[in-house]
């Protein structure tokens, strides 16, 4: 048990450090394991009642998935920077590629954590042992005695069965752990499929070469290190200023009072411009010169976010 939360705690913190798409998924498919086998030695009990074993089985495999599908949606910065675009300046300039592209990405991404949970929770085949096990027909099982029935076989999952009816419960068991693991492997077959045809289908509608989507990809994580960084830095010399007029003093460490000194602060950024580098970005170019984030393009002075006459929009997405 505590190795299991120690692996979670590790995910965690490993989570909100990776910054590469592909550690990003594959640490999230981890988390969501680890999860996944916690909720089995600690949270799941079959009620093995008629009527309830399939609620609570389904409730089981699906609930954590939808739940773990809108924390996936939150986390994602494209979800904030859509509700931005739509708040500040409508949808009018995606077209329906972009629209789409968007909202694949956004999906793409959160459902990696309720297919892993889902996966995970058809390999193990407990959920699907209790959800199922009141639905197999006793005809089907050879010599299986004719006055029990679905409240028998809804006690399979527990062992709670008289001795006689032990083999009928190891085989509807097998049965039905055999169904569930199809499933699952099926589910992984399908979704590296996707994955496959979809990871092709990018790198084949992209317009830019591959070492320039490279590039771009540095140069977003870049920007998006030093702004945070500097952000941080500024907000700090700000709030400094503020408290040393209120309090005519501010209480700074020595490396506080370096940044002071350093880096002077004359006031904060208006809401235009911060509201120019906010929103969803598509890759652009402007008169044959590429345009890698908002902030570039607020930089460079290009006003609006749709295409002119000598910029030119590329339906790519900034993954």
């Amino acid at each position: 048990m505590a190795a299991l939360i120690a692996e979670n705690f590790r995910f965690l913190s490993l989570f909100f450090k990776s910054k590469d798409v592909m550690i990003f998924n594959g640490l999230v498919a981890l988390g969501t394991v680890g999860s996944e086998e916690l909720f089995s030695v600690v949270a799941f009990n079959c009620p093995c009642s008629p009527a309830r074993n399939y609620i609570y089985g389904l409730a089981a495999i699906g609930v954590p998935a939808l739940a773990l599908f809108l924390i996936g949606v939150i986390w994602n910065n494209h979800t904030w920077n859509l509700v931005a675009e739509c708040h500040k300046r409508g949808t009018k300039n995606f077209s329906a590629a972009a629209t789409f592209l968007l909202f694949g990405s956004i999906m793409g991404r959160a459902t990696v954590a309720p297919i892993t949970w889902s996966v995970i929770s058809l390999l193990r085949g407990e959920a699907y042992i209790c959800a199922l096990s009141e639905f197999v027909k006793p005809s089907s099982l050879d010599k299986f005695p004719a006055e029990n029935g679905a409240e028998v076989l809804a006690k399979f999952p527990c062992r709670d069965v008289p001795a006689n009816l032990t083999k009928f419960r190891d085989e509807v068991t097998r049965r039905l752990r055999y169904e569930s693991q199809l499933f699952g492997w099926l589910l992984i077959g399908i979704v590296a499929v996707l994955v496959f045809l979809t990871k092709c289908l990018k790198h084949c509608c992209s317009p830019l070469s591959y070492r320039q989507e490279a590039y771009w990809a540095q140069y977003r994580s870049n920007e998006d290190k030093l702004f945070r960084r500097t952000a941080e830095v500024h907000s700090r010399i700000l709030a400094a200023k503020n408290v040393k007029q209120f309090f005519g003093f501010v209480a700074l460490d020595k490396e506080e009072k370096e940044l002071v000194q350093e880096f002077p602060v004359e006031g904060v950024q208006p809401s235009p411009q911060w509201n120019a580098i906010t929103g969803v970005y598509i890759y652009r170019e402007n008169k044959g010169f590429p345009l890698y984030s908002r902030l570039h393009k607020w930089a460079k002075g290009v006003e609006g976010n749709g295409p002119t006459p000598e910029g030119h929009e590329l339906l790519f997405l900034a993954s």
